[in-house]
């Protein structure tokens, strides 16, 4: 019987681990919006079969990281501009209320876990070491979020967040806009220490307000060199 069970916990484990490490390719730009998800390709590089590595897609296609798309697959989201301003619209309304209610309800050993979370951070800035740096903003950013205490708004907040991990992660490769992004963070320390709920609030808004406007700009970017072709 123990057997069994073994045997039962282990296949979940599975696609869970591929869709972590699906994720990371995705937020990383390895795999760029809009590419087709080869499983052929992926499950040799992953190195697991075909069944892990669908419910794998599946997972991440409930997150909004992948579309099914008829005749085609599964191919990475591509959101549209649009998309991108819509989304960060909500995303900055619920970081505003999570930093209101963090800075209500936060106690000393969580506040204690996000300075050295910070603290950690700031040297991965000081490297200009971006893989490492994201995971921490992003950690940071769910603590505050939990803080809040209110569950109904942490589910809403991961299940809109999703979408914006990989655009979230690029917005880091401006180096003005990076360092704006992380003395954005010194202050919402301050504020969460001061306990300063609306202070919280509106930095918290103007932080993700900030973001949408570097992705706008990326975007643009991308759309007009797409445009023009390369230089020769």
């Amino acid at each position: 019987m123990a057997s069994a069970d073994v045997i039962a916990l282990a296949r979940p484990a599975l696609h869970q681990e591929v869709a972590l490490r699906l994720r990371q390719r995705i937020v990383a730009g390895d795999i760029a919006p809009g590419s087709k998800l080869n499983e052929r390709e992926l499950s040799a590089a992953l190195q697991v079969s075909r069944t892990p590595l669908r419910e794998a897609i599946r997972m991440l296609a409930a997150e909004g990281l992948v579309e099914l798309l008829p005749n085609r697959g599964a191919v990475a989201a591509q959101l549209s501009a649009q998309d991108v301003a819509d989304t960060f619209e909500v995303i900055a309304g619920l970081e505003g209320q999570s930093g209101e209610l963090a800075a209500q309800r936060i106690g000393d050993a969580e506040l204690a876990e996000i300075r050295a979370l910070h603290y950690e951070m700031l040297a991965a800035f000081t490297r200009r070491d971006l893989p490492g740096y994201y995971p921490l903003n992003a950690k940071i950013h769910a603590l505050i979020n939990l803080a809040a205490r209110n569950p109904v708004l942490t589910q809403t907040y991961a299940n809109v967040n999703t979408r914006l991990h990989a655009l979230r992660f690029r917005s880091n490769f401006d180096e003005r806009k990076w360092q704006q992004a992380v003395d954005e963070h010194t202050q919402m320390v301050e504020r969460l220490a001061a306990r300063d709920a609306a202070g919280m609030r509106a930095l918290m808004v103007q932080h993700l307000n900030n973001k949408r406007d570097v992705v706008l700009e990326l975007m643009h970017r991308d759309a007009l060199q797409s445009a023009t072709g390369p230089r020769t």
